[in-house]
């Protein structure tokens, strides 16, 4: 547990990766109901370049067989966990850092999927990306300032 003497701006900035990463989950959740879903979500049908089931359902909507949205709910888990449970730890600050640029890249990675393969956009993931790099920002600020040092 972090101690008063914890920088207040270390923890403003543990206080929203945790609400980032619970925005990240829900948003995660609500993807993950709809890839196993059988009827079309009309709120994100906006035309033929924005439509959720079209990204959703693709064989790029599953990793090994693990859809994508549940590696998102295990992954902002994780970096929820770490900022809050553990977030008095040392190692925390550089281990968001690594976690949520790595989860930046593979984000990054699915955007291209979406817009160069697909050829059609999810409010979802976009709404995923931004959320992440948010964290990721935050993490690696909060890495470089060397915040968060706290025994």
């Amino acid at each position: 547990m972090m101690s008063p003497a914890t920088p207040r701006f270390t923890r403003r900035i543990l206080f929203s990766i945790t609400v980032l990463a619970l925005g990240g989950v829900l948003v995660s959740s609500v993807s993950l109901y709809h890839h196993y879903g059988n009827s079309a979500t009309s709120y994100c049908d906006i035309g033929e370049n924005f439509n959720c089931d079209v990204v959703n359902r693709s064989t790029y909507s599953t990793l090994a067989g693990i859809p994508v949205a549940l590696i998102g709910i295990i992954g902002y888990l994780a970096t929820l966990t770490l900022a809050t449970v553990y977030r008095g730890k040392a190692e925390v600050p550089v281990v968001l850092a690594v976690a949520s640029l790595v989860g930046l890249g593979f984000a990054l990675y699915l955007t291209y999927i979406e817009g160069f393969v697909l050829a059609a956009w999810c409010v979802l993931c976009l709404s995923s990306l931004a959320l992440i790099f948010s964290i990721a920002v935050l993490s690696s600020t909060l890495w470089m300032r060397g915040a968060g040092r706290v025994n």
